[in-house]
């Protein structure tokens, strides 16, 4: 095992290093949602991988790097999920710490990890509340962030470990409201830290028979079945009924115009974007329209037909409580309807 450097060895390397110093953190995850952290034959504390940006190198770049020095592993770098900064120290200079993410790892490349430098002693594949509470407190607030930030397709912005006042991610929602509350926050800070949800519009179509016209993913989890549709591109103006109309011709190759908006389906999970569904009425199918539906390969496995009572081993539950609910609404020419997860929104 290496020798640990003393702290004058230390001192003098990084008085060598530009001001500021610039390191990559990766936040590893493998396919279950794990984080890998290591124990260092140099430090006491555990860590996440990465390091120092050399030379002429980018953060990504850099952490590319460490991987493969430190770990033995070549794969992309992801995202920027966080950054944070910190003031001068016992060592001298500032530091900005870029946080990106890398994987989810599948199995295979998660077991097979190596210490081809020597510097890594033990890799972990923690939990992210084991991992946040296992790691050092100039690490972990890190950490939280960055999974914050990973969990809402946002980036966190941090000083010390401390999400700062208008951070898109790593902001907790009740500090988030108590800002927003006091006044405290610019325009600019109020956009960037209010909650954000995704959009998306869905067609329910049925055949002459009341079965209903649903689509296997080539992504995500391919076990479970969904309806025609998909997000709205509001960046670009899209409406939620054009982007149904969109999504169904690119999805089946029908360029059919939506009927009535049957339904809008709200649905949240602690920790995530909340998400808003529109669903319309595509109306009956006959034989000649069902024969026309071709799928894009890059999207969809196969298409099918279905009968109400088989949706059980179809669809996940939420989407199951939609689409009968919306069978509904269609049969008795009643909605639009408010839900919540698939079930009717309850007045005050």
């Amino acid at each position: 095992m290496p020798d640990r450097p003393s702290p004058d060895e230390v001192r003098a390397y990084y008085a060598t290093q530009p001001a500021p110093l610039v390191a990559a953190t990766g936040i590893i995850v493998d396919t279950h949602g794990r984080v890998l952290v290591l124990t260092t034959s140099y430090k006491a504390d555990l860590e996440l991988p990465g390091g120092t940006v050399e030379d002429t190198e980018t953060p990504e770049a850099g952490l590319a790097r460490e991987l493969e020095e430190e770990l033995g592993l070549t794969v992309p770098v992801g995202r920027l999920l966080a950054v944070d900064s910190r003031p001068p120290g016992p060592l001298g200079r500032s530091l900005v710490v870029h946080v990106h993410l890398v994987g989810p790892l599948p199995p295979a490349e998660a077991a097979a990890l190596s210490f081809p430098d020597g510097e890594i002693t033990e890799a972990r594949w923690l939990g992210p509340d084991e991992a946040c509470a296992a790691l050092p407190a100039r690490i972990a607030p890190r950490l939280r962030a960055g999974l914050a930030a990973l969990h809402t397709g946002s980036v966190a912005h941090l000083v010390e470990g401390v999400p700062q006042p208008g951070s898109p991610a790593g902001l907790d929602p009740a500090d988030r409201a108590a800002l927003e509350h006091a006044g405290t926050l610019d325009a600019a800070g109020h956009r960037a830290s209010r909650p954000k949800a995704l959009t998306a519009a869905s067609v329910l179509f049925t055949d002459a028979d009341g079965r209903i016209l649903l689509v296997r993913p080539a992504y995500g989890d391919t076990r479970r079945w969904q309806l025609p549709g998909g997000g709205i591109d509001s960046d670009l103006g899209e409406t939620p009924r054009a982007a149904a109309r969109r999504e169904v011709h690119e999805e089946i190759a029908l360029d059919v115009a939506p009927g009535r908006l049957l339904a809008v389906d709200w649905s949240h999970k602690p920790g995530r974007l909340a998400r808003v569904r529109f669903v319309y009425d595509g109306g009956v199918l006959d034989a000649r329209a069902l024969a026309r539906i071709r799928l894009n390969p890059g999207e969809h496995l196969e298409w099918r037909t279905a009968s109400p009572v088989e949706l059980r081993d179809l669809l996940k539950p939420s989407l199951r409580r939609r689409v009968k609910a919306c069978l509904t609404a269609r049969a008795t020419g009643t909605g639009p309807l408010e839900l919540h997860a698939g079930r009717p929104a309850q007045a005050d």
